[in-house]
């Protein structure tokens, strides 16, 4: 008889049991094959709606700003230094007059001193308010600004070439025409530094912007 308790034994060719041979195990389960993770997704989209933002504008507009600046400070010195020595030069400018129509009365003649007078001081004080507002208007990048600046330096030169002929007389000569001078000359450096290649693009621009995450656009040096 056979081991029927043994399900590996057997009956061999002679009558013997012969143990039956055993089977392979099954493999380990290594649990659900690993996947790759997916991709993560993007924060932002190209389609994202423009943000406007503020940004410092670039290194020539700063200095044509402070020229600019300096300038204001300059004409509003010379301005407050003409009017100090309005009782010095009217006496001078009325001979100035005199001396190009005779026959006048000393009347006459100290009117036409006060009338030179205030309209020099006025165009000293209505170019200086003048350029104020403009400059305010190019830091906010509105269009054409520049021509109007260019001429209000050609208003300062026109009166520094009349001021060494009519208001710019006697021992205060040198310094009123140093302090036009150099107003002017401020001016000049301002025009200049906002002509430069990034300050010509900052204008054009009129607007910074960013889409989502991108960098800002607009800053930058020279």
């Amino acid at each position: 008889m056979t081991d029927q308790s043994n399900p590996q034994s057997g009956l061999g060719t002679g009558g013997g049991v012969v143990a039956k041979a055993a089977a392979p195990p099954p493999p380990a389960y290594d649990g659900p094959a690993a996947r790759d993770a997916p991709a993560r997704p993007p924060t932002g989209s190209p389609n994202a709606a423009p943000v406007l933002v503020k940004t410092t504008p670039p290194l020539s507009v700063r200095m044509s700003q402070l020229f600019w600046i300096l300038s204001f400070a300059v004409g509003g010195f010379t301005a407050i230094y003409f009017f100090i020595i309005r009782q010095e030069q009217l006496p001078l400018i009325a001979d100035l007059v005199r001396g190009v129509a005779e026959g006048r009365s000393d009347e006459t003649y100290d009117t036409a001193a006060d009338i030179v007078f205030w309209i020099v001081f006025g165009i000293m004080v209505g170019v200086l308010l003048v350029q104020i507002t403009l400059l305010v208007s190019f830091m906010s990048r509105r269009p054409h600004i520049r021509w109007w600046q260019l001429a209000t330096l050609g208003v300062q030169v026109i009166l520094l070439l009349l001021s060494t002929e009519w208001v710019a007389l006697g021992e205060r000569r040198d310094s009123l025409l140093f302090l036009l001078a150099a107003q002017a000359g401020l001016v000049l450096i301002a025009l200049l530094f906002s002509t430069l290649p990034k300050a010509i693009g900052w204008s054009a621009r009129q607007h910074d912007i960013r889409r989502g995450h991108e960098g800002v656009i607009g800053s930058g040096d020279l």
